[in-house]
């Protein structure tokens, strides 16, 4: 990896990371599910301003479907999963699990694209959820079950960005490739339009919601405009330079920024366990991105029907 991919993977991570912050002023006004449909909107929107400016001319090369199939997996389904999962558990629960990403797609890279993965990568997968758990609070559940159903969702959601990273580069990168901006633009285009009915259903059925925070809109915006349009440009570009698996360590780094932003706008403190865990993370990212080699894991099909499906649903 070149500086500038190491710098964006961090610019990535910090953006995202903002995003907890974002999230948590618009969801206690605007309810969870009215916000995840909100964001990808104002990433749609914001996304099509910026093609706009720059003239793009909205050339999908025959990958339209593609890339709206990859809004559903990337986006969408995963965005919603974790607005179910919030009502179950606290937030140190789901920022641990968001952090298996990196596991999810290695594990859906050996069983279904016939990735090869190292030893090396492997022990940097797992130290890095070492450092998450270090660095993360986690509270306490209302019960053992709906903790269950709360993992599972949660389980879903790094599944799907496992799965997305892979088709990203086999159904874009792989043949042809796209602009970033042009990718980025049909996948929120495709999350909106599948969180479409669940946001009709919870204006029409779910409790009264305050439109008219200026806060929350502001919050609303910007968890649109910048954390899923501007940083999903970022995160295509990088799965086109650097690979899917690489990619996917963002999310080792988007924990510590989260707190880092929490402590500077929310007065959230700062403790032993945060430093030693973002040092931990820091060594874990070294050893999933570094270029080093070594013997590889032997890794199987186990599962081509799966990729042969998605392969059809995308033509």
């Amino acid at each position: 990896m070149r500086v500038a991919d190491y710098l964006r993977l961090l610019l990535l991570a910090a953006i995202w990371g903002a995003s907890f912050l974002f999230m948590r002023i618009a969801v206690p006004q605007f309810g969870a599910i009215n916000t995840a449909f909100l964001r990808v909107l104002f990433g749609f929107t914001g996304l099509a301003v910026i093609l706009l400016m720059f003239k793009s001319s909205f050339d999908f090369k025959n990958k339209f479907r593609s890339s709206v199939i990859l809004g559903v997996i990337n986006s969408g389904l995963p965005f919603l999963m974790y607005c179910l999962a919030a009502k179950w558990l606290p937030a140190g629960y789901s920022a641990i699990l968001n952090a298996t990403t990196p596991l999810m797609g290695a594990l859906i890279g050996s069983l279904c694209f016939a990735e090869k993965l190292t030893v090396r990568k492997w022990a940097g997968v797992l130290l890095g959820l070492v450092g998450i758990t270090v660095i993360t609070t986690i509270g306490e559940t209302q019960s053992a079950g709906r903790q269950i159903v709360g993992v599972i969702a949660c389980l879903i959601a790094t599944g799907c960005y496992g799965i997305a990273s892979f088709l990203t580069r086999n159904w874009i990168s792989n043949k042809g490739g796209l602009d970033p901006e042009i990718v980025a633009f049909g996948s929120q285009l495709g999350a909106s339009i599948f969180l479409l009915p669940f946001f009709i259903w919870s204006t029409s059925t779910g409790p009264a919601v305050n439109w008219l925070s200026q806060e929350a809109w502001i919050s609303v915006l910007a968890v649109g405009a910048l954390c899923t349009a501007f940083a999903y440009i970022l995160y295509f570009r990088l799965i086109a330079d650097v690979g899917p698996l690489r990619s996917l360590t963002v999310t080792f780094l988007i924990p510590p920024f989260g707190v880092l932003w929490g402590y500077l706008a929310l007065g959230e403190t700062i403790n032993n366990g945060f430093i030693m865990g973002s040092v931990i993370i820091g060594v874990a990212v070294w050893m999933v991105v570094s270029p080093k080699k070594d013997a590889g894991v032997n890794s199987y099909r186990l599962l081509p029907t799966l990729k042969v499906l998605f392969d059809r649903l995308s033509k």
